[in-house]
């Protein structure tokens, strides 16, 4: 059966736990103003893809393409700093690289090389999957800085923390690896079997998605560790043991 639009007006009704979320939020004051003020954001900016997407598909334009999937990665590249503010325009250069490196590599094998478009450019697979993509890279590049910056406040070996960094951001995607299938299934998967998709040709193409994330995940965090070390303070110009002199 086809997927009806869900009317405004039901559509609404998802947002009654959302409220009473907020009202906790309130209560308790932890950041209320700020989960309302992205809920708001996110109501906006799902609306406006809608029409703006339609608009891509019709246009059938590589350069369209191209520039929807810059977009993507300066701003999740951007976002991914937000755990670390006072460092933001110090590593946007190496978060962007990492995202566009890590995300994009993995991004080209799934789409030229797993699902072999006609169409290098197919904005209706890769529009969708850069998201997923990038919104991966971001989320593990984000997790990866805050804990690298926490350790180092306590802690002068930097490969300890890095390796601390590289372990954080890998939590998610090994906890959805472990559960899927078994305790959730992925949105892609569900979407296509609530379209009328076969179980077993949606489990394919959700194998080929956690891979995807799993990769992406792994290689933006790793090259986001290797170059903020090399080219930035990351490291909180921490002295080495060796560099510290003896006390007397």
């Amino acid at each position: 059966m086809p997927l009806e639009t869900i009317p405004l007006a039901r559509l609404g009704v998802a947002f009654l736990p959302v409220l009473a979320v907020i009202a906790i939020m309130w209560r308790w004051r932890v950041q209320p103003g700020k989960a309302a003020y992205a809920l708001m954001r996110m109501l906006l900016q799902l609306l406006l893809i809608g029409y703006v997407l339609v608009a891509i598909f019709q246009a059938d334009s590589s350069l369209i393409v191209l520039g929807v999937l810059l977009v993507m990665v300066t701003a999740s590249a951007w976002i991914a700093l937000n755990t670390v503010p006072g460092q933001r325009r110090s590593l946007y250069a190496i978060s962007l690289a990492a995202v566009l490196l890590g995300g994009g590599t993995t991004l080209a094998i799934t789409t030229q090389a797993v699902l072999a478009l006609e169409v290098w450019f197919e904005p209706r697979f890769l529009i969708p999957l850069a998201g997923m993509t990038f919104a991966n890279c971001m989320t593990s590049i984000s997790l990866a800085a805050e804990r690298v910056t926490a350790e180092l406040a306590h802690t002068d070996n930097y490969l300890e923390a890095r390796n601390a960094g590289f372990q954080a951001a890998m939590i998610p995607v090994v906890n959805s690896l472990f559960a899927v299938g078994l305790v959730s299934l992925p949105g892609m998967m569900t979407g296509q079997i609530l379209s009328g998709v076969s179980p077993f040709t949606a489990a394919r193409y959700q194998i080929m998605v956690m891979c995807m994330m799993f990769a992406s995940a792994g290689l933006a965090t790793w090259l986001f560790l290797i170059l903020s070390q090399k080219f930035t303070k990351l490291a909180g110009g921490q002295k080495s043991p060796r560099d510290e002199k003896p006390s007397r």
